[in-house]
């Protein structure tokens, strides 16, 4: 999968011959790439398929909802992040796409009339040639753009248009929004429901403090891209990457409220059984998953580091309790 930081640069590789003219393509956020999406993009690449185009993903990076929080004075409205960038590239990777345009959302895109986004960006940013979209799509300055303009555009523009209805389990509606207040609530159960497959997140393990040592549960670092993540706690979790087999571990997704204060978003996993071929420091620098399976609590704020201790003690042997270890 080839990914384009925007529309500018996918024009400029069709220019120079390194990626054919046109493509299929759908257009959204993409938080979490649940079973919805998954939906839409199984219909997008089989349409890419038959009409022997590459299929194409346009996403946005801020999610516009960030932008216009930002410019309204109230960061609180922006929406809670299920998904950093890295994982929803790789999901979308997983879903067979051949190109994604990781556009930047600012005031200027902001600003494009509804006819201004599908000529600058649809046809001669992206070479658009079907367009999928979902069944609340909107585009374009103040959302005026809808599925019927978009299809007359297309009618005038010569690509052709489609819209894919909502997807539904057990008679609700799956959206990113669901997934959120799934996660929101420490519904794991639910939240793997709408995506499909566990909630996780990956990364590289990075150094840290090295309190857990001193604590006597050592701990791998990864970093969530944003400042807002959909859910936070102390959880259940299965980790990726340290060897043939998932390990069993807790983590901590959070701010690390009793020893920082600096306000950044770690995933800290204590594996509860350690491969003896890693050593002491094997784990540094791998790509990491770490399914959350479990929601144990909320952080918390400990008085002391001892208090602190026997929390991650009770932690720990609620995780080996729900693995039957």
């Amino acid at each position: 999968m080839r990914v384009f930081r925007g529309f500018q640069g996918q024009a400029h590789a069709r220019a120079a011959g390194t990626l054919p003219r046109h493509c299929a393509l759908t257009i959204g956020n993409f938080d979490g790439v649940h079973r919805g999406h998954q939906a839409m993009l199984a219909l997008l690449t089989n349409e890419a398929r038959h009409r022997g185009l590459p299929s194409a993903v346009l996403t946005f990076e801020p999610h516009p909802r960030d932008h216009f929080a930002r410019l309204a004075g109230k960061p609180e409205a922006a929406p809670a992040r299920i998904a950093t960038l890295r994982d929803k590239l790789a999901e979308l990777e997983r879903c067979g796409i051949d190109q994604v345009v990781v556009q930047r959302f600012d005031s200027r895109l902001a600003a494009l009339s509804p006819q201004a986004f599908v000529d600058d960006v649809l046809l001669a940013g992206l070479g658009a040639r079907y367009v999928l979209v979902g069944d609340d799509f909107n585009y374009g300055a103040r959302r005026a753009g809808n599925y019927a303009t978009l299809d007359a555009a297309g009618a005038a523009g010569g690509f052709d248009v489609a819209r894919m209805l909502s997807y539904e389990v057990h008679g609700l509606r799956v959206s990113s929004s669901a997934v959120r207040e799934a996660l929101a609530a420490g519904d794991m159960t639910r939240a793997e429901q709408l995506l499909g497959r566990p909630y996780s997140i990956a990364g590289h393990a990075i150094h840290g403090q090295k309190l857990g040592r001193q604590l006597g549960f050592r701990t791998l670092n990864l970093r969530f891209g944003h400042p807002k993540p959909a859910t936070m706690g102390i959880f259940v979790v299965r980790v990726h990457g340290l060897g043939g087999e998932a390990l069993p571990g807790v983590a901590s997704l959070g701010v690390r409220p009793t020893v920082e204060e600096a306000g950044r978003v770690l995933l800290e996993v204590h594996c509860l059984q350690w491969p003896d071929s890693l050593g002491i420091d094997g784990g540094y620098g791998r790509c990491l998953r770490v399914e959350l399976l479990h929601k144990l609590h909320d952080e918390l704020k400990y008085e002391s580091l001892d208090a602190l201790r026997e929390g991650i003690a009770r932690d720990t042997a609620q995780a080996r309790h729900w693995f039957g270890l």
